[in-house]
């Protein structure tokens, strides 16, 4: 007897006022790195009406201009219309950030200190990380997940490009719901689209624009049927949105940034934080480790689990879990991912390349899935598959 269920995941577009802050974050971030790549950042923002307000902890030789990076990244986003409350060149701006404590720096430091166990790089925190990977897109992702993100690129695309549609504006959310049959992807069932808009455009052209230009174009036909249901700006009217509708803060949305829901989430937010931080390097280290796993044919699912001790570098666990889709032993898979990788927070920074200024090309839609720029989101390379496969025999 086939088992069907429906799953659901959502997605925020880059003027979501949580996003607005994460951009922020992931600006200053790559600021600090691209001067000085030993950088220690841990900067969280938060935004309403037309303010924001910076705070954390940053410990850099960088030396630039806060406000005008926030300005920037602000105007990125196109929040610079007349109308906008939150605009790019009208926002106040408190800057509260100080230097990183001294005690988590010396865990964090590769020396030695009293009370330490090890001279080592630790990790910069406490805590637990999962990636994980499917082959359901060419992306090895959910499926609910990449398709909302791709309605939410779509429509930046469009609203950027301003031609097609002059009356979108930054805030937008999407929302996909996917009928599985035995752990497949069948239908979709459901799409939701809320976008922002200026105030003189009707509710019928948004709703037609979103079905043809958006939703039609990007999520596969074969997929879409007579019954799938579309839900346009429910409410009727989005016309007050961003920071001036909602507050936003950094670290908000880690469930679009990661998986949609369909793979666990340690509870960690990535942006603003340098990759000392485990809670995102380890997390992209994940993503990398299940990512290759799946290319590899070793399992059709996979998720990878990892926790760490602060200012220990050997994590204090390691988990894989393929759902019983494995193609062989599990013990054997296991035990080439801990041949194949090295998951101390030293290492996982080198082999990925983190100490980059590359972190505002993960804020958006999702920071796992890209493969469109490979050399940036190293993480999402399928470069050790072959590896995998040998020393899993």
């Amino acid at each position: 007897m086939p088992t069907s269920y429906i799953f659901s995941s959502e997605s925020v577009g880059e003027g979501h006022p949580d996003k607005v802050a994460d951009t922020i974050s992931d600006a200053i971030l790559d600021a600090c790195l691209a001067q000085d790549k030993t950088s220690r950042v841990a900067c969280e923002t938060f935004v309403k009406s037309n303010h924001v307000v910076v705070g954390g902890e940053i410990t850099t030789k960088a030396k630039f201009d806060y406000n005008e990076i926030i300005r920037a990244a602000i105007r990125g986003i196109g929040y610079v219309n007349d109308d906008d409350v939150f605009h790019a060149d009208r926002v106040f701006i408190t800057n509260l950030l100080t230097k990183q404590s001294p005690d988590i720096s010396q865990g964090v430091d590769a020396k030695a200190a009293e009370g330490k166990k090890t001279a080592e790089q630790g990790a910069g925190d406490q805590g637990l990380m999962f990636g994980y990977a499917c082959n359901e897109t060419p992306e090895l992702m959910p499926a609910p997940i990449m398709f909302a993100h791709r309605l939410g690129r779509e429509l930046t695309a469009i609203r950027k490009a301003g031609k097609l549609a002059k009356w979108l504006r930054p805030d937008a959310k999407s929302q996909v719901s996917v009928k599985y049959v035995d752990g497949k992807p069948t239908e979709i069932v459901n799409v939701v689209i809320s976008t922002q808009h200026s105030a003189d455009v009707k509710h019928a052209l948004i709703e037609d624009f979103c079905i043809k230009q958006v939703i039609k174009k990007v999520l596969p036909a074969n997929m879409l049927t007579k019954n799938t249901e579309y839900l346009i700006n429910p409410t009727g009217r989005f016309v007050t949105g961003g920071p001036e509708g909602d507050s936003g803060l950094t670290g908000r949305k880690i469930i679009v940034d990661s998986y949609g829901g369909t793979g666990r989430h340690g509870g960690g937010a990535f942006s603003g934080k340098d990759p000392s931080k485990v809670d995102r390097s380890a997390a992209y280290m994940g993503r990398y480790v299940a990512k290759n796993v799946v290319a590899a044919g070793l399992a059709d699912k996979c998720e990878v689990q990892f926790a760490y001790a602060i200012g220990y570098p050997d994590p204090v666990s390691v988990h894989v879990d393929t759902f019983g889709t494995n193609k062989v032993a599990e013990e054997l898979i296991i035990k080439a991912v801990q041949a194949v990788f090295s998951f101390k927070p030293a290492a996982i920074v080198k082999q990925l390349n983190l100490l980059r200024p590359i972190y505002s090309k993960t804020t958006n839609y999702g920071h796992f899935g890209k493969i469109d720029d490979l050399n940036s989101i190293t993480w999402e390379k399928t470069d050790k598959a072959a590896a995998l496969k040998k020393a899993a025999k």
